[in-house]
């Protein structure tokens, strides 16, 4: 069993966008802009949730993660964030817990389906809705829910790091995928392209 006792500065952390993949006529992540960010740091156990006009002010906290944790953020939020940050955010460890279950089961599973089942909660709202949000104005509307994100993301991870795996829906059943955790809670030690001076 893994230690339960956070040694790394875990950052968990979610992105909503202004757009979709459709308005931009690309399946490239870093060609859509970003509404509202919200991230988690587990040193300080605090979320921050940002507008994009205020998106700078993260950036400390991403300068003090050891890792980077999302859910589907290697090929969404890490491409994303990194077309803004000064930085290279692909120099800090990152944990997908959608690469992992994919590793794992052989195909991709909604956060839904797995936090669902994982730790009896889902999302509040999807993607979809909070771009019809910012097209509405409702920023505030988009500040919660991407702060929901991050609060089920960051409990499935916990979940995961505690009993390595997590489960899902199949139909009416709940399923366990064994998740390889290995390197969850090792530092790395990566050269830092880091801009700013932290």
């Amino acid at each position: 069993m893994a230690n339960p006792d956070y040694k790394l500065n875990y950052v968990v952390f979610d992105l909503e966008t202004q757009n979709i993949f459709a308005d931009v006529g690309s399946n490239d992540a870093s060609d859509l802009d970003i509404s509202v960010a919200t991230f988690y740091e587990s040193d300080t156990d605090k979320y921050t949730t940002v507008h994009i006009d205020d998106l700078e002010t993260v950036w400390p906290i991403l300068e003090r993660a050891d890792a980077l944790v999302g859910y589907n953020s290697n090929h969404f939020d890490i491409p994303l964030l990194n077309k803004y940050y000064p930085g290279d955010l692909t120099q800090i460890k990152s944990i997908d817990l959608l690469a992992s279950i994919r590793d794992s089961l052989g195909r991709r599973l909604r956060l839904d389906s797995v936090a669902s089942a994982t730790i009896g909660s889902k999302k509040s709202a999807d993607g979809l809705q909070a771009v019809r949000w910012w097209r509405e104005g409702k920023i505030d509307e988009i500040m919660k829910y991407c702060e929901q994100d991050v609060k089920v993301t960051k409990k499935v991870f916990d979940y995961a790091l505690l009993n390595e795996r997590v489960k899902f829906k199949d139909g009416y059943r709940k399923k366990e995928i064994p998740l390889d955790i290995s390197g969850w809670e090792t530092k790395e030690d990566a050269s830092m392209t880091h801009s700013l001076p932290f």
